[in-house]
């Protein structure tokens, strides 16, 4: 249950952010800081296993993984928290709502991953948005495939902040991040369950993220009775970078909702 954590100085609700897959507590803060500022909340932004400061402590699964967050969650906190999440993060606070439902008040998911299998998202198949020449210039060769499927919104700004948030934190364990992405349980066992959480949840996805899509998320609002779905045009699967200002109004209907 050893995680690296980061947490604010305020002493209202505790709400947990969960990074994307291979990003650090540092990029999670960048992401969703300013959608949480001034709420009172005491943010609390985790490595996982294998990422950030985090050893590799424990089996290269998904649900392993989980039960390391579970473990920290049931240790450090006395009363259900706001589990709030982007891509491969907001797929395991989906997960942990579902598996243990008395550690969550309340889901905030971002551009989550519904499926892990690639062959089996339902990926959003029109050309991606106009960008301005050259956008993609100051990006490391091996990352434009990467930022070309990722991105709606599409200028040299928003490529430098995912670049400033990519860079941030602590190294990781790339050994264990690859044996756990290619690994025959990388998929959660209970992916598809059919399990209701009735807490208050919203979803929010980006119209041209080619990484994860939107589609499969809507599908997923049929276990969430008390769910907003919202599907942001000009937003990709770094949906935080690249609208912030919308993510905040979200989130403070979500919290709203959430009676904070």
């Amino acid at each position: 249950m050893n995680l690296a954590f980061d947490h604010t100085a305020e002493t209202g609700p505790a709400v947990v952010c969960l990074p994307m897959f291979s990003m650090s507590r540092a990029a999670t803060a960048a992401a969703f800081h300013p959608a949480f500022a001034g709420t009172g909340l005491r943010e609390i932004y985790l490595d996982l296993p294998g990422h950030g400061d985090t050893p590799a402590h424990c089996p290269p699964t998904s649900q392993a993984v989980l039960d390391t967050v579970c473990a920290w969650l049931d240790h450090h906190l006395d009363t259900p928290a706001l589990l709030a999440g982007g891509s491969y993060g907001a797929y395991l606070a989906a997960g942990i709502a579902r598996q243990r439902p008395d550690l969550v008040r309340g889901l905030l998911l971002v551009c989550p991953g519904v499926t892990i299998a690639r062959h089996s998202r339902n990926l959003p198949d029109d050309p991606p948005l106009e960008a301005p020449p050259g956008w993609l210039d100051a990006a490391p060769t091996e990352l434009h495939p990467h930022l070309d499927a990722a991105l709606g919104h599409r200028t040299p700004e928003v490529v430098a902040t995912v670049l400033a948030a990519l860079h941030s934190g602590g190294p990781g364990d790339p050994t264990f991040q690859q044996e756990l992405q290619n690994g025959p349980d990388y998929a959660l066992p209970d992916e598809n369950t059919k399990v209701v959480f009735d807490s208050p949840v919203s979803v929010i996805t980006g119209r041209q993220d080619r990484i994860v899509g939107y589609a499969d998320q809507f599908h997923a609002m049929r276990h969430y009775p008390r769910g907003t779905y919202s599907m942001i045009d000009a937003a990709g699967h770094h949906l935080p970078y690249e609208q912030p200002a919308l993510l905040r109004s979200l989130t403070q209907d979500w919290l709203r909702r959430s009676h904070i």
